[in-house]
């Protein structure tokens, strides 16, 4: 029989708005889970860079953790990402969510020239050292495309999030619902998610091929 294998999932908060897109972190674990691997939910432990009221839209006049915002999501099993050690695990994921974009990096704000947080910059360089595969959903290849550079990924079809990726060294290749982009140079597997028009079904689907896609090359 052979060893279970074992995902670490990065998460960036909880909610679209301003931090980790639910469906997308969700339904990654679930095909995890399906697949008979393992996850280990990891997140920054930093101030959002705000939040938002997912009701109205409306920026709120409060301030809340990465790390603990996360844990809703994962029912309170959540480590902070410092503790990540690529020698511990067989892949790295990335659910999608402005968090990727606002609290995981400043692309939200700056595009190309975003900085990154370290604790992620570090997570990705040394799973891409290792030699290890590395997921992304929805916004966050923008994140693995500047830590990581010249990187073949997708966000779907957008012209200016693609423009962005292509003004940071990277590729964009244009994708639809479920589409899965392989740079099999770098073990770099994306999919557009949720910056398409899609429905969960279809986020699903993108979810199952990026996992499917990461287990067979590790």
């Amino acid at each position: 029989m052979s060893e279970q294998k074992k995902i670490a999932v990065v998460l960036s908060g909880c909610g679209v708005y301003d931090g980790a897109e639910i469906h997308e972190a969700t339904l990654t674990m679930l095909a995890i889970a399906k697949s008979g691997a393992s996850y280990t939910l990891f997140a920054p432990n930093v101030d959002q860079f705000h939040v938002i009221n997912h009701l109205t839209g409306e920026v709120m006049n409060e301030s809340r953790n990465v790390l603990v915002e996360s844990a809703r999501i994962a029912r309170g099993n959540v480590s902070d990402l410092k503790e990540y050690n690529a020698a511990d695990f067989d892949a790295l994921v990335f659910p999608g969510g402005f968090g990727a974009a606002k609290n995981l990096s400043t692309f939200a704000f700056d595009g190309h020239k975003c900085s990154v947080n370290q604790d992620v910059a570090t997570a990705i360089q040394s799973t891409a050292s290792a030699r290890k595969p590395i997921g992304a959903l929805c916004i966050s290849p923008a994140v693995i495309t500047r830590v990581l550079g010249n990187v073949e990924v997708t966000i779907g079809n957008d012209s200016g999030t693609a423009g962005a990726i292509e003004n940071m060294g990277g590729k964009h290749t244009q994708t639809t619902h479920g589409e899965i982009v392989i740079d099999r140079n770098h073990k770099v597997v994306t999919t557009p998610c949720y910056m398409l028009d899609a429905t969960i079904d279809q986020i699903e689907a993108g979810a199952n091929k990026v996992i499917e896609t990461i287990l067979s090359m590790i």
